[in-house]
């Protein structure tokens, strides 16, 4: 099936992602996922594989895209990334970064 990502054509078959991402190790899944086999892949690490790109030139979009129309499932963002503990981003940043030492 012709797919477009990146603004460039790509013919990919579904056995075709399987056996590229075949021996790929998943990595931290922080956004939009591929369910590839029993294996679920971050959309970008799954685009840089099969189109050989870097990561930034293409969104996680036209991936999920591309392997849904391949009959893959995707997912979007996992439910626990939004914080509920109500802290903007710099006292977020300092709570986890915690105090600095006593000297």
């Amino acid at each position: 099936m012709r797919c477009v990502i990146a603004r460039f054509p790509f013919e990919l078959t579904k056995s075709g992602v399987l056996d590229s991402m075949e021996g790929v190790t998943p990595e931290e899944i922080t956004g939009e996922s591929v369910i590839i086999g029993r294996r679920a892949y971050p959309a970008k690490q799954v685009g840089q594989v099969i189109t050989r790109q870097d990561r930034r030139d293409f969104t996680a979009r036209e991936v999920v895209r591309a392997m849904t129309e391949l009959g893959f499932t995707c997912r979007g963002l996992p439910p626990n990334t939004a914080r509920t503990d109500g802290l903007d981003p710099l006292r977020h940043a300092s709570a986890t970064l915690g105090s600095p030492a006593a000297a």
